[in-house]
């Protein structure tokens, strides 16, 4: 009896840190997006020094959102075994994550390399700011401030600057890469592809001589129909070029 109630417990304590684990990756994509829209300001008439302190602020939520999340995945995943259950949906998590990082350092070399055309340590160099009248910065940063992660983290490691940051994470994708075994054309996705444009319903009825139905206004105000026969395609398509 009480191998069974520890059982049911380990299964529940697992169940919920693979919730903690979707939670923390839908944090961590609301963050990078907001990076990411912010980046592109790089460089223009809002650039400044508050824009590269809120980046830097979102950075640092960033940091600490995947580097909790990279050691709870690999917990999960070293300690279940394949076949096992949760094991798909936490593999499923592992290769999203992957991604996401890759697609946030792509972000953050970016953002270095605008930080580097257009350097801020001098007045004069707001002069060569693009002016693309760009706006909307602190909204975006307000946004990134809100998301948390779904676990209180206690004496988490400091964010490090941008370029440090950057190579740790290229560092921490390579150990991702080598320390667990999860080829990701061995993943399937759990949502059907092009969700969005299956929801425009379309009349399979509708064949191509009503969509290419057109009135042609006469000269005397009158309209008659361009081509009427079933099979006439190449009617319609001459009616439309004259």
């Amino acid at each position: 009896m009480n191998r069974w109630r520890r059982s049911v417990g380990e299964l529940q304590a697992r169940r919920r840190q693979v919730t903690e684990c979707e939670q923390a990756l839908a944090a961590l994509s609301k963050v990078t997006a907001c990076f990411q829209q912010m980046a592109s300001s790089l460089g223009s008439n809002t650039d400044g020094g508050s824009l590269r302190e809120e980046l830097a602020e979102i950075r640092a939520i960033a940091h600490r959102i995947y580097t909790g999340l990279h050691r709870r995945l690999i917990t999960l995943l070293t300690e279940m075994e394949q076949g096992q259950e949760d094991r798909e949906q936490v593999e499923r998590l592992w290769v999203l994550f992957l991604s996401s990082l890759e697609t946030f350092q792509k972000d953050l070399r970016k953002a270095n390399s605008l930080q580097e055309l257009f350097p801020l340590t001098q007045r004069r160099d707001r002069n060569t700011l693009i002016k693309t009248g760009s706006s909307g910065g602190s909204e975006v940063a307000a946004r990134a401030a809100t998301v948390q992660a779904p676990w209180v983290s206690a004496g988490e490691e400091q964010c490090p600057d941008l370029q440090t940051q950057i190579s740790r994470l290229d560092a921490l994708l390579q150990e991702m890469l080598q320390r667990v075994n999860v080829p990701v054309w061995t993943v399937e996705s759990t949502q059907e592809a092009w969700v969005e444009a299956g929801k425009e319903e379309v009349d399979d009825d509708e064949t191509l001589e009503d969509l290419m139905q057109v009135e042609v206004v006469s000269q005397d105000s009158t309209t008659t129909g361009c081509c009427h026969h079933s099979n006439c395609r190449l009617g319609c398509i001459l009616c439309l070029l004259t």
